[in-house]
């Protein structure tokens, strides 16, 4: 199914770059261009943050290049509100705002988790109506028999990352549906899984039986830390969970807060996370997923 309803409870980044007056997809790109301009010619004052401002450059040279490659109806987004995929978007959608031919809204797949959190479904879908995607929706129960592979299934809207005989049907499925599209974005990074064996310039054709598409993966390089830095800096709203101690969002048969993040002095009947941006090491990433 497809998700473009309006948003009756918009966040700060849409009520800031539209006002009352004008709520097209082109005057929210143009606010994120500035945004992510204003961001590059800062002088910031701590060294993570200067490494974002050269990791933003390499993404959005690998965006650039995706644009100079392909036609932007042929281009679509892999997004489940993960705060990987979320800097992603935003990045995107800085580059788009003088394109010619950009529409009303951006064509983006969303397969969930077997067992969705609410929160991430509620943030998921509220975001993609904020950011204009026009959210192409594959639910496991599209897909039944594949509804035991919830290890390969769950992720941060990566997508096509290998395993997962359910996101390769999906995958099928949303390109049979939308035959222009030739290349989706994916917010992959090198300590994900399969992420290491991913190219540094960005593009990989996918393989191994999964339909025919360009992986395009402008933030393969980011480390964590970076990721919410920039999130942060830039005032990005994320999903509640983050802030709860989860560091790595998969289904609710998976996924748990970060032992790491544990506060030491919780008591065992309340025990309490600090926020998944105080953790430091890619390593630690996803002590809080069974897999």
């Amino acid at each position: 199914m497809t998700e473009t309803a309006p948003d009756p409870h918009p966040t700060a980044i849409s009520q800031i770059a539209n006002g009352d007056n004008d709520d097209s997809l082109r005057s929210l790109c143009a606010y994120l261009h500035i945004r992510i301009a204003t961001f590059l010619q800062e002088d910031v004052g701590t060294e993570t943050l200067r490494a974002v401002q050269q990791q933003t450059r390499k993404s959005l040279a690998i965006i650039e290049e995706a644009l100079d490659r392909y036609p932007l109806a042929s281009l679509s987004l892999s997004y489940n509100g993960g705060k990987d995929c979320l800097v992603l978007l935003i990045l995107y959608l800085s580059l788009l705002s003088t394109h010619p031919s950009l529409p009303s809204a951006l064509p983006a797949i969303y397969i969930p988790p077997t067992h969705p959190f609410d929160s991430v479904t509620s943030f998921t879908l509220s975001s993609a109506r904020e950011y204009r995607l026009q959210l192409d929706i594959h639910s496991p129960d599209e897909h039944p028999h594949a509804a035991g592979e919830g290890k390969e299934r769950s992720g941060e809207g990566k997508g096509a990352r290998g395993g997962g005989g359910g996101m390769k049907e999906a995958f099928a499925t949303y390109l049979a549906k939308n035959p222009k599209v030739e290349a989706i974005f994916v917010g992959t990074r090198r300590t994900d899984p399969h992420g290491e064996k991913l190219s540094a310039g960005g593009f990989d054709m996918t393989d191994g039986g999964w339909p025919r598409f360009m992986r395009v993966h402008p933030v393969i390089e980011w480390h964590y830390s970076e990721v919410w830095a920039f999130l942060r800096h830039l005032k990005i709203p994320y999903c509640e969970l983050y802030d709860q101690g989860y560091t790595s969002l998969g289904g609710t048969n998976d996924t748990h807060p970060n032992p790491a993040l544990r506060v030491p002095e919780s008591d065992e009947a309340e025990v309490k996370y600090r926020p998944a941006y105080e953790l430091e090491k890619d390593r630690e990433e996803r002590l809080g997923r069974d897999w």
